[in-house]
């Protein structure tokens, strides 16, 4: 039964080492502003944060990770304290915003939700036999003869090929988008 509203999926993004957590959203945000800003303060103002809590928060990755995430530096008699972020901050954000990139577009994609949940239209379908597959060291190329007269060729990855154990003769469906052509296969 079909539920008679529609439901969106959501998700929350964290980064985890060993086992503890040690960057969310309020993390990339906090690590965000401090590039912008180059000032822990001045980004904890600008986010609406205590400046303890920032100080806290970014001290409590450094713990886990033991070594520091932002590099500091002390103001004079000129004044101009700020802060950087180390390489570990820049490739923990770079990190997580890539995550974050990539779940938003998956969750986007509803060609994709259809093909999870079935929904896909008998065009966009096409029962076959592989005629070849060739696997190359990332990538593998699958030769597919649909029942429609013609040969269809899918560009996957070899971990796909690998996973569906694919080989010669099996039965599959070619499962075309408007970029690509995905391959499945029921497993026994």
């Amino acid at each position: 039964m079909m539920p008679r509203y529609k439901t969106t999926p959501a998700y929350k993004i964290w980064l985890e080492h060993r086992g503890k957590p040690i960057l969310g959203k309020g993390g990339a945000e906090i690590l965000e502003a401090i590039i912008r800003e180059k000032s822990i303060s001045k980004a904890a103002k600008n986010l609406g944060m205590s400046y303890r809590y920032v100080w806290n928060y970014l001290e409590k990755i450094n713990r886990v990770l033991d070594e520091p995430v932002i590099k500091t530096y002390r103001g004079g008699k000129q004044g101009g304290g700020g802060a950087v972020l180390t390489e570990l901050g820049e490739n923990l954000l770079k990190e997580y915003k890539c995550v974050e990139k990539y779940l938003g577009e998956l969750l986007a994609d509803e060609e994709y939700w259809e093909v999870i949940s079935l929904k896909i239209s008998a065009r966009n379908r096409m029962e076959g036999e592989v005629l070849s597959v060739e696997k190359g060291d990332v990538a593998a190329t699958v030769k597919i003869k649909v029942t429609v007269p013609c040969v269809i060729t899918s560009f996957i990855t070899r971990e796909a090929v690998e996973d569906l154990k694919i080989k010669k003769g099996d039965k599959v469906a070619a499962i075309i988008k408007a970029t690509e052509v995905m391959v499945s296969k029921e497993i026994e």
